[in-house]
């Protein structure tokens, strides 16, 4: 196979990842990457065009490429949370002057990814069978992600999904409390699953517990009030903190937030029949990997009634690579360089 060069990148409202990737016989390699602040830019084409300008001498023009971006993607375009800019893939692979340049959710992106990850990016929490059935994944970042994959003639098909905004649904007589507080606290009309599963989410949960009567003195009370206020103090990260030091408080906040993960988990798994395998992803995926291979998550996970042994022969796996999303847009890529007849 001859030497290719691919575009990727990853893009979000502060920072732009790009890359170029060789592809030969041993598949995958960057040979270049750059991060951008997004906001420095007028656009992508002028930070795109910058890019491919400056690559190395040796490194061919990209025909393909992916990218990746914070937002939902509709009909070729894009519009991109946190900024003014509004993406048209004809017009930005005329820019970079490339045969096709595609542009997908930065979380169903991984969909691409899924069959190509290696023992470095990934790790098995639950064992299980997998087939060629659908695949899907979430994940617990700002939000909360979700997307599905299906089988088609050049390999996986990415889905994009705004499933964690669906309606939370409490189990236990602990999470109904939370949840009619947090409706009330948020002045909202109904709850869903991110306002929960989510770093905010694991806020919400420690701020929760925190203003309870019996946590008056406890050192991170001002901290939740300042959560209340707007919510920029670094409330999620100080309860992981106080848990990991055995705080048993924020143990029980992180407990709750774990349960609720595993049920949401779950719930995909059924909606989608899975059989090909479930991922957990997200920017909380590699920090709560120890959580993630709790029993609290995975029975939760688990608990689905009559369903349960369906769960049970599941293969779930945890994508813990930070770059997963970029490596992703380029798989994308050579699946669109393959399917143009590009590549032999």
């Amino acid at each position: 196979m001859a030497a290719t060069t691919l575009l990727a990148g990853d893009m979000g409202g502060t920072k732009t990842l790009l890359a170029l990737y060789g592809l030969d016989g041993s598949g995958l390699q960057v040979l270049r990457q750059h991060r951008f602040a997004s906001s420095e830019w007028p656009s992508l084409e002028p930070m795109l065009q910058a890019f491919l300008n400056n690559r190395p001498e040796g490194i061919a023009a990209p025909t393909h490429g992916c990218i990746a971006v914070a937002g939902p993607v509709r009909n070729h375009s894009a519009r991109i949370t946190n900024l003014p800019w509004q993406l048209e893939e004809r017009a930005l692979a005329e820019a970079a002057a490339m045969n096709q340049l595609e542009l997908v959710n930065d979380f169903a992106v991984l969909i691409y990814g899924l069959p190509h990850f290696d023992a470095e990016q990934q790790v098995v929490l639950q064992e299980g069978t997998r087939d060629a059935g659908p695949v899907a994944i979430l994940g617990a970042g700002t939000g909360l992600g979700m997307a599905r994959g299906v089988h088609g003639s050049h390999g996986l098909m990415a889905l994009a999904s705004e499933g964690g905004h669906r309606e939370f649904a409490p189990r236990t007589e602990e999470e109904w409390q939370l949840a009619c507080w947090l409706k009330q606290d948020l002045n909202l009309d109904r709850l869903s699953v991110e306002r929960i599963v989510s770093g905010t989410g694991l806020g919400h949960i420690a701020h929760w517990l925190l203003q309870k009567p019996e946590a008056a003195n406890h050192p991170l009370r001002a901290i939740g009030e300042a959560w209340r206020r707007n919510m920029a103090s670094d409330l999620p990260a100080q309860a992981s903190h106080a848990a990991a030091a055995g705080d048993p408080l924020m143990i029980h906040a992180e407990q709750l937030w774990l349960s609720a993960y595993g049920a949401a988990a779950g719930d995909l798994a059924l909606q989608e029949l899975c059989t090909g395998g479930l991922w957990v992803g997200g920017g909380t995926a590699a920090k709560q990997l120890a959580g993630l291979r709790s029993a609290t998550f995975l029975e939760a996970m688990r608990d689905k009634g009559r369903f349960r042994e369906f769960i049970d022969g599941l293969q779930v796996t945890a994508v813990v690579d930070p770059d997963a999303g970029l490596f992703s847009s380029a798989c994308r890529a050579r699946m669109l360089a393959e399917s143009s007849g590009t590549l032999s």
